[in-house]
């Protein structure tokens, strides 16, 4: 059973989640520009978001499962930190569960809703 703490996680629109659902993959922008997934840890997932999605509606957060994923996944630095990164699509499977994801009526992000994990 998987925590919450050994899990990474993803931000991206409802839409965009929805699209991959009907594809059977999910793909990103960065993958195409920057040639792997954006992703974080639980407590590094609200620095992000305030940093890169200030006021932003309609987000989702994808709980992902590192030792399901078929892509490679590296961890590296930046911002002074170190961050995972998914070189590859990320397989549906991989995605333990998805949480809404929206900024406050301040436009700040200050919370983040835990799921529980049923596989």
């Amino acid at each position: 059973m998987h925590t919450t703490e050994d899990v990474i996680l993803h931000i991206t629109t409802a839409s965009d989640w929805q699209a991959a659902l009907d594809q059977g993959t999910y793909r990103c922008n960065s993958l195409d520009t920057e040639g792997f997934i954006h992703c974080s840890k639980l407590g590094q997932i609200l620095t992000v978001a305030n940093h890169y999605y200030p006021g932003q509606q309609g987000l989702v957060l994808l709980w992902i499962a590192p030792d399901r994923l078929t892509a490679d996944l590296r961890w590296e630095p930046a911002s002074g930190d170190v961050f995972p990164h998914i070189y590859g699509a990320l397989n549906l499977d991989a995605v333990l569960a998805v949480s809404e994801f929206s900024a406050g009526a301040d436009g700040t992000f200050q919370h983040v809703n835990k799921p529980a994990f049923t596989r």
